[in-house]
């Protein structure tokens, strides 16, 4: 059966997801231009011609799943409800007991980001991109009268620092910490910052 003909929006797209496969597959430092190709039934260079190099391929793969997770963030951010729901609901969907699937693809980019200034950047304008947005929803609960919390940016940093730890060790290091345990911590953490009874974050 003949292949159908694709926009290069459309083979770009193609591209990145498959990219992005094959990097949660094989990690960062072992995928190759032809497994990319390979996967698509297509050559190694027509993946060269979108991105010339395997370096410019990961880092646009990165910023394909940044787009991703950025624009679910901004989806349960954006609902009509308390800033507390909201929060609540980002948290429990980013932390690394959530439904999240990206952590190891995130943690292998944090890796390779120290030696490659693209993929470096990419991973710094989600990290931005995702402490703002907690940042803004705290605010709202702060204006609102939902939270106590003098300094939501600092807020935002603290909450996202214990939850991309944690997300390190129930990733690389199974059984380091109950899933349940690390839970209780990012609630205890919540209630902390935001001067909120714990029972408020458990509450339907």
């Amino acid at each position: 059966m003949a292949r159908v003909r694709l926009s290069v929006a459309e083979r770009r797209e193609e591209l990145l997801r498959a990219a992005v496969e094959q990097i949660e597959a094989r990690g960062v430092a072992a995928v190759r231009i032809a497994d990319v190709a390979a996967v698509l039934g297509v050559s190694n260079a027509l993946v060269l011609y979108h991105f010339s190099t395997k370096e410019k391929l990961v880092a646009a793969a990165f910023a394909h799943a940044a787009e991703g997770d950025l624009a679910h963030l901004r989806g349960l951010l954006g609902r009509r409800t308390s800033a507390l729901r909201r929060l609540r609901a980002a948290v429990r969907w980013y932390a690394p007991t959530g439904q999240a699937k990206g952590w190891r693809l995130w943690i292998e980019g944090w890796a390779v980001a120290l030696r490659e200034p693209a993929l470096r950047e990419v991973t710094r304008d989600l990290d931005r991109q995702w402490k703002a947005a907690i940042a803004e929803v705290i605010a709202e609960g702060v204006e609102a009268g939902e939270f106590d919390c003098p300094d939501p940016t600092a807020t935002a940093l603290r909450l996202t620092a214990l939850l991309d730890g944690l997300a390190v060790q129930l990733t690389s290091y199974a059984g380091a910490v109950p899933r349940s345990r690390a839970q209780a911590w990012v609630n205890e953490a919540l209630a902390r910052e935001l001067g909120l009874d714990r029972e408020n974050l458990t509450q339907p």
